[in-house]
C-alpha cells in the first residue's frame, strides 16, 4: 500500500462523524485502517442526513468510509474481546470516540492497552475531554456550538443565536485528532514511546474562535451583534452579506476611498479606518442602500474594476460548477459495485500536486472479517466457530447485509455509547 503513512496500522473504534472522519485522513495517507463495527454495522451505515442514500448505501457512511477495511465484531463477548486484543497488540494506533469510561469499563483503557502494547498511540475523540465535570455529558456538534459561544458570533442582533448549518466542530476536532496522531507517531520515531492523544469538540470549538476569543481574553469587549448585518463582532464595516437587486454579495475589508469610487459616494472617503470601527453600523447601512440598486453581475463588474474584496453568494449547484473546484480535484468520483456512481469530497490536501489515491472502496459491513482474522493467525475452523457463536459477523458473501434489519435501536440520546 502506498502513501506517506504506509505501514502504519490503525484500529478504528469509531462511529458517527468525528471519529470516522479522523481515521479517513489517516487512511487516505496510506495507513491500514481496520474499522471495527458492531454486528450489523456501525450507526453511520443506517442513518444519513436528508435521508441521503445511494441505493442502500448511506452517504453519511460513504463520505468517511474509504480506504479502510471492515471487521464485524462483538468485543463485549469473551472471544470477540480476544480478537480485539490481537488487533491492538499488532497496531500502531487506536482511535476511539466512545463516551469517556465506556472502553475503560470494557477492559480497553489506555493503561490496559499500553501495558500490552507500550508503543501504541491511543487517540480518544470526545465531546468535552476525557476528564472533568462535563466529560460524560452528551457531546454533539450543535450543542457544543452553543456552549462554546460560537452561536453568539453569528446573525443579526434581532435574530436568535445563530448556529452553523454544518457539523463544523465535528470536522475540526477530527482534523485535530489526525494531526495529534501524526505528531505522536513522529515523536515515537524519536523516542520509541507511545502516547495518549485527546481531541474534543469543546476544545475544537474554542480553537475555531481563535481570533475573537483571544481578543476577549485580553480585555477587549467585542461589539454587540450587528443589526445591520455585519458578520462578526470585531471587524470594521463593511463586512458581511448584502442584498443586490437580484441576489446577494459578500463584502470584506474594503477601505473608504475604494468604497467611494465603487459607489460614486464621497461620504465614504471622509471615513477613516477608525471610523469604520466606531461608526460601523452607519457605514454598513449606507453600503446596503447602494448595493440594492444594481444586480449582482453589475456590481461584480464594478468591484473587479475597483479591486474590492467580494464574493457572490452561491448555492451548491453553483459551487459544484466552479472551474476552480475541478482544478483542485475537490470531488472524488468512483463506481461502487453495490450502489453505483458515488461522488464525495476528496481529501482536502495535495501532496506534490496530487490528492491521495483511492486504494479501497468504502467496504461493505464486515467485508474483510475473514481476511483480518486470518492475518491475526486464526484458522478457518476458529473463524467458523467465532461466526457460529455470533462473536464475529457472518460470511457476507453468503449472508448479504440487510441495512434495515440490522439497524441499531439506539438513538442520538446515547451518542458515543
Amino acid at each position: 500500500m502506498g502513501g506517506m503513512l504506509a505501514g502504519v496500522k490503525v484500529v478504528s473504534l469509531t462511529h458517527y462523524l468525528q471519529g470516522p472522519s479522523c481515521v479517513q485522513f489517516l487512511a487516505d495517507l496510506g495507513a491500514d485502517v481496520v474499522k471495527v463495527e458492531r454486528i450489523g454495522g456501525a450507526y453511520e451505515r443506517h442513518w444519513a442526513g436528508a435521508e441521503s442514500f445511494v441505493g442502500d448505501e448511506s452517504v453519511f457512511f460513504l463520505l468517511a468510509g474509504r480506504n479502510q477495511r471492515s471487521i464485524e465484531l462483538d468485543f463485549r463477548a469473551e472471544e470477540g474481546s480476544k480478537v480485539l486484543w490481537r488487533l491492538i497488540e499488532n497496531a500502531d494506533v487506536l482511535v476511539e470516540n466512545f463516551r469517556p469510561g465506556v472502553l475503560d469499563n470494557r477492559g480497553f483503557s489506555y493503561d490496559a492497552v499500553k501495558q500490552r502494547n507500550p508503543g501504541i498511540i491511543y487517540c480518544s475523540l470526545t465531546g468535552y475531554g476525557s476528564t472533568g465535570p462535563g466529560a460524560i455529558k452528551p457531546g454533539q456538534d450543535l450543542l457544543i456550538q452553543s456552549l462554546s459561544g460560537l452561536a453568539m458570533l453569528n446573525g443579526k442582533a434581532s435574530d436568535p443565536p445563530t448556529l452553523m448549518g454544518t457539523a463544523v466542530v465535528d470536522q475540526h476536532a477530527a482534523a485535530l485528532g489526525a494531526l495529534g496522531i501524526v505528531a505522536a507517531l513522529f515523536g515515537r520515531n524519536r523516542t520509541g514511546n507511545g502516547s495518549k492523544v485527546d481531541s474534543d469538540l469543546l476544545s475544537a470549538a474554542l480553537d475555531l474562535q481563535i481570533e475573537p476569543l483571544n481578543y476577549h481574553l485580553n480585555g477587549t469587549r467585542l461589539y454587540d451583534r450587528s443589526e445591520s448585518g455585519i458578520s462578526s463582532r470585531f471587524h470594521q464595516a463593511p463586512y458581511g452579506v448584502f442584498r443586490t437587486a437580484d441576489s446577494w454579495i459578500t463584502l470584506s475589508l474594503c477601505d473608504g476611498p475604494a468604497l467611494a469610487t465603487a459607489f460614486s459616494d464621497e461620504q465614504f472617503a471622509q471615513w477613516s479606518r477608525g471610523d469604520q470601527f466606531a461608526q460601523r453600523e452607519e457605514i454598513n447601512r449606507r453600503v446596503a442602500e447602494h448595493m440594492s440598486t444594481k444586480t449582482t453581475a453589475e456590481w461584480e463588474k464594478v468591484f473587479d474594476e475597483v479591486g474590492l474584496w467580494y464574493a457572490r453568494v452561491r448555492e451548491y449547484d453553483e459551487v459544484e460548477a466552479d472551474p476552480q473546484i475541478a482544478a483542485n480535484d475537490s470531488i472524488l468520483e468512483f463506481d461502487l459495485p453495490r450502489a453505483g456512481r458515488i461522488r464525495v469530497l476528496n481529501h482536502p490536501l495535495r501532496y506534490d500536486g496530487a490528492a491521495p489515491v483511492l486504494r479501497l472502496m468504502p467496504p461493505n459491513v464486515g467485508e474483510h472479517t475473514t481476511e483480518i482474522l486470518a492475518e491475526l493467525g486464526y484458522s478457518q475452523a476458529e473463524i467458523s466457530t467465532l461466526r457460529a457463536t455470533g462473536e464475529v459477523g457472518p460470511d457476507r458473501a453468503s449472508t448479504p447485509f440487510d441495512r434495515k434489519a440490522a439497524a441499531p435501536a439506539n438513538s442520538y440520546t446515547s451518542r458515543k455509547g
